[in-house]
């Protein structure tokens, strides 16, 4: 019997780095995520200054594109048609799509199954096309009007530009007036993006798989700001599915309290509104005498999972 398979880590990879060079070209800021048709996160990456809770929003819309296998502008609207009781009741059976928004797309394999989906959101990326010191070009898509968090998206999957927040035209004519003549810059091909933040993060969860190869075993991992949001996630081929949420709740641990995961007191994280496990596996990470992210490594037994992150973060 063959199984179903989510989109591999490597090709999700690829998009999310399509995206970040396409949205720095648009001078807008933001998180990406791609989540596997079974519903389990393969990867996403904040950019630098891309704001908190926007890898959150991002994961959900990219959950239900992937799940119920339509754009999440489709499910919007038929969530809107439901009875109050039956739209809570998805959300509460769906904890993952607790962000039913527009904007996440399928992401289909050659053969036409839907093998994961796409999603954007954050700091400046959204339905919107306000954003200072924006070239009004960029948000001009193959001669039409485009908000840049559909045209980020669809530009990354090489799908036509099509709205999926409703009047792309009536925004932008708001905002700018007339609509210029030409095709726009919405769709040129950008230059490879200057993130530093997001390349030193890529670098810690390549170091973190790395280690994990060598051991012969399968983890994920997550790469927290000081304030325990992500920066960077990623889940190995055939790492078990649990395995992003313990990473990202022990990274944040061990950024929040500044201290090995393990050593959490529990009694002290029902206070806080985001996850946080005591368990090992999370470790902090230092600029000089300053915390400034957390590692979290989550698939094999705890014990592994420290020796992985604590392998990876040398203290200086």
């Amino acid at each position: 019997m063959e199984h179903p398979t989510d989109i591999p880590l490597r090709q999700a990879r690829r998009l999310i780095a399509r995206a970040i060079d396409k949205g720095a070209q648009m001078g807008v800021r933001g998180a990406f995520a791609v989540v596997g048709a079974s519903g389990a996160l393969v990867s996403a990456s904040r950019m630098d200054r891309g704001g908190a809770g926007g890898m959150a929003r991002a994961r959900s819309k990219a959950w239900i594109a992937a799940t119920q296998q339509i754009p999440s502008t489709e499910h919007h609207r038929r969530m809107a048609t439901l009875p109050a009781p039956i739209a809570a009741g998805f959300v509460a059976c769906s904890p993952d799509a607790n962000f039913p928004g527009a904007g996440g797309m399928p992401i289909y394999s050659d053969s036409g199954v839907v093998v994961g989906g796409f999603s954007a959101s954050g700091a400046t990326i959204g339905p919107f096309v306000e954003i200072p010191g924006i070239d009004r070009r960029m948000l001009i898509a193959e001669g039409k009007p485009a908000n840049s968090e559909d045209l980020v998206v669809l530009w990354t999957l090489g799908l036509p530009y099509e709205g999926q927040h409703g009047d792309d035209e009536k925004r932008w004519l708001d905002a700018f007036g007339a609509l210029p003549d030409d095709p726009g810059l919405g769709y040129s091909d950008p230059p490879r993006a200057d993130q530093p933040e997001h390349e030193w993060a890529l670098a810690l969860a390549d170091a973190a798989i790395a280690e994990a190869v060598a051991r012969e075993t399968r983890i994920a991992v997550a790469v927290v700001d000081s304030r325990g949001d992500p920066i960077q996630q990623d889940t190995m081929d055939g790492a078990p599915s649990a395995a992003p949420f313990v990473a990202e709740a022990v990274a944040a641990g061990a950024a929040t309290f500044q201290r090995p995961s393990a050593g959490i007191d529990p009694a002290m994280t029902p206070v806080l509104p985001y996850r946080v496990l005591g368990v090992a596996g999370g470790v902090p990470v230092s600029d000089g005498d300053r915390v400034v992210a957390g590692l979290g490594i989550a698939g094999p037994g705890a014990a592994v999972c420290e020796e992985i992150a604590s392998a990876v973060v040398v203290e200086p």
